[in-house]
């Protein structure tokens, strides 16, 4: 992974997670930093993905910045998606009662 790569990624990732807690709806509890985390390893592997492709193999190009948006938006959807997931109801009755 070259430097470009490497600051193009943070940066995707950054602009995406940031992005990420406006567009999810706010009755999600979920931590600030989770998207931001999960977009930024999400472009990083991006690039991964693509120097693995046989893309920017000389540098950073346009089909592996594609590749670091689609992987980073495409992880930030599912984080919002499933994160804080709570259950209906209890496994076990009685499990609500206080003691």
């Amino acid at each position: 992974m070259t430097p470009s790569s490497l600051v193009t990624a943070l940066v995707v990732g950054l602009v995406l997670g940031l992005s990420a807690r406006w567009i999810v709806p706010t009755q999600r509890d979920v931590p600030f930093w989770v998207p931001l985390a999960v977009a930024i390893g999400a472009a990083m592997f991006g690039t991964v993905v693509g120097r693995f492709a046989g893309f920017g193999t000389d540098g950073l190009t346009a089909t592996e910045v594609i590749l670091q948006v689609i992987f980073a938006a495409t992880a930030v959807v599912l984080v919002a998606i499933t994160a804080d997931r709570r259950p209906q109801g209890s496994r076990y009755p009685g499990a609500d009662r206080p003691r």
